[in-house]
């Protein structure tokens, strides 16, 4: 049963982060892996929406997290990608961007699964 949640969720999730990276892409320069960025950022924002949930009003129970947390987010959030592209700014000279992109969306990412936290406890 748990690995069949995590399957969909996986699903679920990995057809999200398409979905969301190909319109940031659309919407955004090709200068930068923005697409990466905004995924990594938002799963950062939902993880700590749930996980704040959780604490505050209902326990997560292991099929939840196996579902939300290990699937859906497991399969959202790009991080072999971010250091994937990161690597390609790096080898193609562009430090700074590589810079921004690896500081912004570790930073970021903290910020963001903070945030989804604090706003679990006030939602």
């Amino acid at each position: 049963m748990r690995l069949t949640l995590i399957a969909i969720g996986g699903a679920i999730g990995s057809l999200s982060r398409y979905a969301l990276d190909g319109l940031v892409y659309r919407l955004a320069p090709a200068t930068f892996p923005y697409g990466t960025f905004v995924v990594n950022l938002t799963g950062c924002l939902v993880f700590g929406l749930i996980i704040g949930q959780a604490e505050q009003r209902f326990a997560v129970g292991s099929p939840a997290r196996s579902f939300w947390l290990i699937g859906v987010l497991g399969a959202f959030t790009t991080f072999s990608t971010y250091t994937f592209e990161t690597f390609g700014l790096l080898r193609d000279g562009q430090w700074t961007r590589a810079v921004i992109n690896a500081f912004g969306q570790l930073v970021g990412g903290l910020f963001a699964l903070w945030a989804g936290y604090a706003a679990s406890r006030v939602l």
